[in-house]
């Protein structure tokens, strides 16, 4: 048996005015996917716990059936993971966004979380100059490190060498940038055990990158520049077992987030990296498909995750949503999908999973918890199909309380 995961992230969504009263998904034109609909098993189901906020870093993880009530520590440490960085039992890991933050005269708001997707050698250079300045603004602080990593998405490393030990407690609560765009950031600063230093470093920042050529660079060319460094998502190593001894075959994850990358790391499935794959709106759609096309010649299960729903809806960009949609139906799904089934037709067995980790509604541009669709299609699947995928047609199947469950529905013997 060869398996399919897609994870069309934040795909889920609510009616929207501009697409006369549908949502993305039951607005866009995705053939294959509604193909799949009527052919398999849809439902709903809840990636989110009522305890956790609702972020990918939580809803990735149930979706790639492991329970975030007993494997989630942080998303950071997933980040860390993804980058082959070993955190020792002490040592912590801290997700750092380059952003924008502007004050509108009536206080700070959060004005880009990507500090308009500045490039990674931007963000090396911005970073070099935000350790020098933290090594001379905070002496005391030792065992901090600022890590890059892509575009506006990097680390900040706590190693608890020669006895040090950090500030930071379990009680520590953070905020994700993305879910305060174009919003007020005054009651959005981290509390709890170490919260006062974490908010200091963000609040010295400002004067650590303020006259970087970096930014002086990105002003000539009417770019966004980046103000600060946030800071959120810390966490310490988390202990997974491997998928394989969970589920009896082995993964391959294929991304350009670094979050899904480090699941996969920790769950020992290998990564297929793809030229052009961006986690934003212009990544390669069509490389995908084919780089899932080869890794499914050797690999048990193979999964897709693309960003690019998530990011429209955090622009509130509900028609950006549905082009996403409708590329990826396009020149990931139909294409994979023509595959299989040419293998099948030899007597090769496949199954298709398709669910969003969560709802980021462009209303609010916001991720939230709540009900996603999901389509389980192929060999020996039994259940209730729809007319079409999307949040409405999904629920006249079934509903899983806890989505944790849904991988494991993959694998169950289903006929007859």
């Amino acid at each position: 048996m060869k398996y399919f995961v897609l994870i069309p992230d934040g795909a889920a969504d609510e009616p929207q005015e501009s697409l006369g009263g549908k949502s993305p998904l039951e607005y866009a034109s995705i053939p294959t996917l509604d193909r799949l609909a009527m052919q398999g098993r849809v439902g709903l189901t809840n990636h989110v716990p009522d305890s956790f906020n609702p972020g990918s870093e939580v809803a990735c993880m149930s979706l790639m059936g492991y329970d975030p009530m007993k494997y989630f520590t942080g998303r950071a440490p997933l980040e860390a993971a993804a980058k082959g960085i070993s955190l020792g039992p002490e040592d912590w890991a801290v997700r750092c966004n380059l952003v924008t933050i502007e004050d509108n005269g009536d206080g700070p708001v959060m004005a880009d979380f990507t500090a308009d997707h500045i490039t990674t050698d931007e963000s090396v250079s911005l970073l070099e100059a935000a350790q020098k300045g933290l090594a001379d603004d905070f002496p005391e602080a030792t065992g901090w490190e600022f890590v890059p990593g892509i575009s506006y998405r990097n680390l900040l490393l706590f190693r608890a060498k020669d006895g040090a030990a950090s500030e930071l407690g379990v009680d520590l609560r953070t905020t994700a940038p993305h879910d305060r765009v174009k919003q007020h950031i005054a009651d959005a600063f981290p509390r709890g055990t170490g919260s006062r230093l974490l908010t200091e470093i963000m609040g010295h920042s400002e004067t650590w990158l303020k006259d970087h050529p970096v930014n002086a660079s990105r002003r000539n060319k009417g770019l966004g520049i980046a103000t600060h460094v946030w800071l959120w998502g810390a966490g310490q190593r988390p202990a997974f077992e491997s998928f394989k001894s969970k589920y009896g075959v082995q993964g391959t994850m294929i991304t350009g987030v670094d979050l899904l990358r480090g699941l996969a790391a920790l769950a020992g499935w290998r990564c297929r990296e793809v030229k052009g794959a961006t986690g934003y709106l212009d990544t390669d759609y069509a490389a995908k498909g084919q780089a899932a096309i080869d890794e499914l010649r050797t690999s048990d299960l193979v999964c897709v995750h693309v960003e690019a729903p998530d990011e429209a809806g955090h622009e509130g960009n509900a028609s950006a949503k549905v082009k996403a949609l409708e590329e990826i139906d396009e020149k990931i799904v139909s294409p994979v999908i023509e595959y299989l089934e040419q293998q099948g037709s030899g007597g090769e067995p496949y199954r298709v999973l398709v669910c969003p980790d969560h709802p980021t509604f462009c209303s609010t541009r916001m991720h939230s918890r709540g009900l996603v669709p999901f389509i389980i299609a192929g060999s020996g699947v039994k259940g209730v199909s729809a007319e079409t995928y999307d949040e409405k047609a999904a629920a006249v199947g079934e509903t899983l309380a806890q989505g944790s469950t849904l991988m494991a529905a993959l694998f169950e013997d289903t006929e007859g």
